[in-house]
């Protein structure tokens, strides 16, 4: 039998463990004189870089829509904290540093979580949706991503309205597990963020147009059984592209998806054997 680790001996181990990567943030922070982003203001910059809505009530397997009900309260709450923000040249955007703890206190909810690669639940479940959201307007913009964590190579819901390519999400966690991005260009740009009756509403603006547009795609998707073992599989690619000629410069592979499937397959899946 493995021998536990340390966060896995209780309750306890499992908190201090987490206290001690949060700490280390925190330090890491102040040693290397990160430049984080915190000015906001109320006047949009003039020029949508890119824009998208996400839905926010979304049937995932057999997870309680409580829980999706809560998220919507999350997201607005954790929203308030982001909209309006400026990322000058320097600049390096975290969601946890804007956003802080989730707390009941503060006012969040129980929402769904991930745990162990299993749909769990907790205070403050639910932002993924806002970074997904986030990381899916960066990759059309000229921003350098620095820090992104993936669901560890699960596929955990099968598909309900999907819009981006599987493998383009994010995983966070306060604030150790955190989503970053860096302004290494002279344009100056922004966020702007709301949730309504029904979406999670976001764009990215910036002060001049960009030299480039971007398209990000998926190819060869499919799912394989391997050792009795169900996977989707495909790669998401990134094209650059000259905005006044249209040409494609350049077509990035940024993700090679091998997820295990978490969920019972229905009998209208094809399977590769």
């Amino acid at each position: 039998m493995a021998r536990k680790l340390f966060c896995e001996l209780c309750p306890f181990t499992y908190w201090l463990s987490m206290e001690k990567e949060i700490l280390k943030r925190h330090l890491k922070d102040i040693r290397t004189k990160t430049q984080l982003a915190r000015e906001r203001t109320e006047a949009s910059l003039p020029v949508i870089i890119y824009q998208h809505n996400s839905l926010i009530r979304r049937r995932l397997g057999n997870v309680d829509m409580q829980l999706q009900e809560n998220k919507a309260t999350n997201l607005a709450l954790a929203v308030s904290h982001i909209d309006g923000l400026i990322i000058r040249p320097g600049d390096t955007f975290s969601v946890w540093n804007l956003v802080g703890r989730t707390t009941k206190r503060k006012g969040y909810k129980e929402g769904l979580t991930i745990a162990k690669g299993q749909p769990s639940k907790g205070i403050g479940g639910g932002l993924c949706q806002l970074s997904n959201l986030i990381h899916w307007l960066v990759l059309h913009s000229e921003l350098t991503i620095t820090e992104h964590h993936h669901h560890d190579g699960l596929d955990l819901f099968p598909d309900f309205g999907r819009q981006i390519p599987f493998g383009t999400g994010t995983s966070i966690s306060y604030n150790y597990i955190d989503y970053r991005f860096r302004n290494d260009t002279t344009n100056t740009y922004q966020l702007r963020l709301c949730v309504d009756g029904e979406y999670l509403r976001g764009e990215l603006r910036s002060t001049e147009q960009q030299p480039h547009t971007f398209h990000i795609h998926a190819e060869d998707e499919y799912f394989s059984r391997e050792n009795g073992i169900v996977y989707r599989n495909g790669q998401v690619f990134r094209d650059i592209i000259d905005r006044t000629t249209g040409q494609c410069l350049e077509s990035q592979l940024i993700r090679t998806n091998h997820a295990r499937v978490m969920y019972d397959c229905p009998p209208s899946m094809v399977i590769r054997e």
